[in-house]
């Protein structure tokens, strides 16, 4: 049988063992110190919701008009600022494809909140293509039937 030799002592480290400081590598911004508050986002309340159930009906009766991704609903009501409602289809699209025209779709409207009639109400529809058209489309599209609404 065979023995090797192995030493008693141990050499020494050449340097000591590395370890950064608990705050040199944290994972937060330097400028801001504090975590982001819980919940969602404030609206920026440029357009007010469509709450009641006579102006969806309303709304479920009007005429349609269609641009690329996106169709509009618009019925004229008696005061109150223009009202928006969004309906995004479902069409086998998961969850996260719908939110995400939603809020595509929200923003585009945001653009052209300025052009939105005063005493009306629109029901802004689009399916999941709306989710990946490219942005600037689907706002020139908004812009076309929001400009819709306004002819006689």
């Amino acid at each position: 049988m065979r023995e090797a030799h192995v030493p008693t002592q141990q050499p020494q480290a050449q340097e000591e063992a590395r370890f950064s400081h608990a705050h040199a590598y944290s994972r937060r911004s330097r400028h801001h110190p504090d975590s982001p508050a819980a919940g969602p986002v404030a609206s920026l309340g440029l357009i007010r919701r469509t709450p009641d159930r006579a102006t969806f009906a309303a709304l479920a009766r009007a005429r349609r008009w269609r641009r690329g991704p996106v169709d509009l609903r618009f019925v004229a009501l008696d005061g109150g600022g223009p009202r928006v409602a969004l309906a995004v289809a479902r069409h086998g699209a998961p969850a996260v494809t719908r939110n995400r025209a939603r809020r595509r779709l929200r923003a585009a409207i945001a653009v052209h909140a300025g052009g939105l009639v005063p005493d009306g109400a629109y029901l802004f529809g689009a399916g999941p293509a709306a989710a990946t058209v490219p942005f600037p489309r689907l706002v020139q599209a908004v812009g076309e039937l929001v400009a819709e609404t306004r002819r006689p």
